[in-house]
């Protein structure tokens, strides 16, 4: 027992190292972006696509923030997905300030279709641009050159996908710091494949493609079904090494509001990881043998601590431990300035393990579950 506990430890040690080092270190380490000189080089028509219900508030303060993005040609097309709350009579008053301003109202979504995915899918087709820039309505670019920085992929490089980063607003509270290393970390994730040329997801709150692939595409074939998704689902099915860029930059970057409670939290998760049930096969090994390799990196490493309680395998547990926190700490700072600006994350060790039960925990809820919903 004692010796098949000790190989999955190193098993798990290896392929932990592995990832930090040559997955996530590769891009903390190596990315560059490509600088000031390519941003300006095609400045073709961008399409900003929002959809958006109840959402009246955000509206009033997101559409004046957009129309000081550093850009000289680009439309808001919002999209009014029932809403109840004002959001038509408020959008019908922008529109006469704004003329790149416009706005689709939804009076009810066909029953055999997902409510987010027809309020998207509605917003692309009438919008005037090839380029769409996706966000949402409680999402904020950090930057006016965001529209230049996401869109330059796709205008420049004739890229499909461009992805970004889309962080949330720091606030006080532990649920908050678990909210913030969780985003960081799945950013991470997400990019450092994408810089291996090997991309499996986005996130809606801030991703670009080309308006025509999405028409070829058939907009959600084969997705409709799923509640969620609209993001990362169709990323996975359609992103490749050929076709895919990564926005690093913190002009790049937008930040949303984050839940304030973790009922809320959970529920947001639960859609989530209900979603990457219908990844490829190829992209759920690529998180199942980080996750599972993290799993049992600590549950091998506290199983060797109390069956064999002498100091030498306990202090080889503990130096691979702190080698490993020691390393993940120097990664993901050097990653977050990459992404936004910024550089050390405290207490990586603790949130290290709150992100471990975070995802079997919430994980197998969301990936059990058959019931979750957009609004």
């Amino acid at each position: 027992m004692d010796m098949i506990i000790w190989g999955l430890f190193f098993l798990a040690a290896g392929i932990q190292f592995t990832y930090l080092l040559f997955v996530f270190g590769r891009f903390a380490f190596f990315y560059k972006d490509k600088g000031e000189q390519n941003l300006d080089l095609n400045t073709s028509g961008v399409s900003i696509i929002i959809a958006a219900k109840n959402e009246a508030t955000h509206l009033k303060d997101l559409i004046p923030l957009l129309m000081n993005q550093n850009y000289p040609k680009f439309e808001i097309v919002v999209v009014n997905d029932r809403s109840t709350d004002g959001s038509e009579e408020l959008l019908a008053t922008l529109s006469k300030e704004y003329t790149n301003l416009r706005s689709v109202t939804i009076r009810y979504t066909p029953a055999h279709l997902t409510s987010k995915k027809y309020a998207l899918t509605l917003g692309i087709k009438v919008s005037a641009y090839d380029t769409v820039l996706l966000t949402d309505a409680d999402c904020r670019p950090v930057s006016s050159n965001w529209i230049k920085r996401m869109s330059a992929p796709i205008r420049n490089d004739q890229m499909t996908f461009v992805l970004g980063h889309g962080s949330y607003l720091a606030l006080p509270g532990l649920l908050n710091k678990i909210i913030q290393f969780e985003t960081l970390m799945t950013a991470i994730y997400y990019f450092s494949f994408g810089y291996w040329k090997s991309p499996f997801m986005g996130v809606g709150r801030n991703l670009c493609y080309r308006k025509d692939f999405f028409i070829e595409k058939k907009a959600f074939k084969s997705l409709w079904h799923i509640e969620g998704g609209d993001d990362d689902l169709f990323v996975n099915r359609h992103a490749n090494s050929k076709n895919t860029a990564v926005v690093a930059h913190p002009e790049s970057i937008t930040v949303s509001e984050p839940k304030t409670s973790f009922k809320e939290y959970f529920m947001q998760k639960k859609r989530h990881f209900h979603a990457g049930k219908y990844y490829q096969a190829k992209d759920k090994l690529k998180l199942g043998l980080y996750t599972l390799s993290h799993l049992v990196f600590w549950f091998a490493g506290i199983g060797i601590v109390i069956l064999d309680a002498s100091w030498e395998p306990i202090a080889l547990v503990l130096g691979l431990v702190l080698a490993r926190a020691l390393l993940q700490y120097v990664i993901i700072g050097e990653a977050r300035k990459k992404l936004e600006g910024k550089g050390k994350v405290i207490w990586t060790l603790f949130f290290d393990l709150m992100y471990m039960v975070n995802y079997w925990v919430l994980g197998m809820q969301g990936y059990l579950s058959k019931t979750v919903k957009w609004k």
